[in-house]
């Protein structure tokens, strides 16, 4: 009875069919899974940027700091007394890969670039 018993599981355990379709099956789907994750991270990544980005312009404009990366722009004003100044700030960062090589066949290199924009204030 018992003998019995272990044949059975030994056969059970030693059928692999349903293993090969299911290998068919999980592996598409599991791709699926992970570029459906890759397009959610990078819009995310890519929206959190911008408002950082954003932000730090608009921050930069009224302290008047600036940096190597950025870009002041003189604009033509209808005032002769006033000048425009528009702060131009740039951010490039790379994007993680949830599915190796897959942005870098599509596209080449996988980076986010963003820019804020911001009109500087006049300093005292």
């Amino acid at each position: 009875m018992l003998n019995k018993r272990i044949r059975i599981i030994r056969s059970y355990l030693a059928d692999e069919r349903g293993n090969v379709e299911s290998a068919m099956v999980i592996i598409p789907l599991l791709v699926l899974l992970l570029i459906g994750a890759q397009l959610i991270v990078t819009t995310n990544m890519r929206s959190l940027d911008m408002a950082i980005t954003q932000s730090h312009a608009s921050q930069q404009a009224i302290t008047g700091v600036l940096y190597a990366t950025d870009e002041v722009i003189d604009l033509n004003s209808p005032d002769a007394f006033e000048r425009i100044r528009i702060l131009v700030t740039h951010k490039s960062r790379a994007i993680p890969q949830l599915l190796p090589n897959f942005i870098s066949l599509m596209s080449g290199i996988p980076r986010i670039d963003v820019s804020g924009i911001a009109v500087m204030e006049k300093l005292p």
